[in-house]
């Protein structure tokens, strides 16, 4: 690890214990009993996720309301799902039915699945958890008026890329971001992690194709949202990821997409996961 990203580090260990202060701290032994409770299929991830640690830092408990940005598989969702509890509110938020079209590799069937995720999103909750937690699934351009200022937590787990490469030709980015302040109660946090580009590499290349984005250009989205940053941290850093050129993110586990031969997978097997950006966000007054 770098002379800075320790310095970062040690800066956001401190800063975490100021803002426990301020905001609901986790109570970490419901969590890790969740956490041990998972399937060993969810748990091989845990060393390159840091669910614990992630959580924690976000400031999470039960009973909270939670948006959780592009829910996916779901790996989160069941953490979520059993950690809030029968007096917690989970939901989903997909991106615009319209952005998956965007996409090169999009088909008409799998983006048809993408669409009636969001509305399954309810039902999915129910096959992880029978405590009774409140779940309800919509998208990015579609808010209902009624979660507007209820969320305590918005969470943006490797979703930002996405939404800040079609930025310029339908305002994603800037739309979801409107949406998730919008959301947002007023003392509500916002956690991101995100692929992080090296410092050294371009505007242009860490703009989101190759599922990297800049640290620095995150930090002023946000700010341009009307966000202040409370800490940063190192918890999902991976400095053996260190792309250049052609890479992208899906050429690494858990995806392996596109290596061209057993030696360059073993490569890539051998770096690990990503190297990830970790930060948390408040909404501005």
């Amino acid at each position: 690890m770098s002379i800075l990203r320790t310095c970062l580090l040690v800066i956001s260990l401190a800063l975490t214990g100021l803002i426990q202060t301020a905001y609901a701290v986790t109570e970490t032994d419901t969590l890790n009993a969740v956490l041990a409770s998972r399937s060993d299929e969810d748990k091989v991830r845990d060393d390159a996720r840091q669910p614990l640690e992630t959580l924690t830092f976000f400031q999470i408990k039960p009973g909270m309301t939670i948006a959780e940005a592009l829910p996916g598989g779901g790996w989160y969702t069941r953490i979520l799902a059993n950690y809030l509890g029968q007096d917690g509110t989970l939901y989903g938020v997909n991106y615009p039915d319209s952005l998956w079209p965007m996409l090169s590799y999009a088909s008409p069937e799998w983006i048809a699945e993408r669409i009636a995720a969001t509305q399954n999103f309810t039902a999915k909750v129910a096959t992880f958890t029978d405590n009774g937690i409140t779940a309800q699934g919509f998208t990015f351009d579609t808010v209902p008026p009624e979660v507007e200022g209820t969320v305590d937590r918005v969470l943006l787990i490797r979703a930002l890329h996405n939404l800040n490469r079609f930025q310029q030709k339908a305002g994603t980015r800037s739309q979801a971001l409107a949406a998730t302040h919008a959301m947002l109660k007023q003392d509500g946090l916002v956690g991101v992690v995100q692929h992080r580009a090296p410092a050294t590499a371009s505007k242009e290349w860490a703009d989101g194709n190759k599922g990297y984005l800049n640290e620095v250009a995150v930090i002023a989205m946000f700010a341009e949202a009307g966000f202040a940053l409370v800490a940063q941290s190192e918890i999902n850093a991976n400095p053996m990821d260190q792309p250049s050129g052609e890479d992208n993110v899906w050429q690494l586990p858990p995806s392996l997409r596109g290596n061209s031969d057993d030696e360059q997978r073993d490569a890539m097997v051998a770096i690990g996961e990503s190297d990830r950006m970790t930060l948390l966000f408040r909404k501005a007054p």
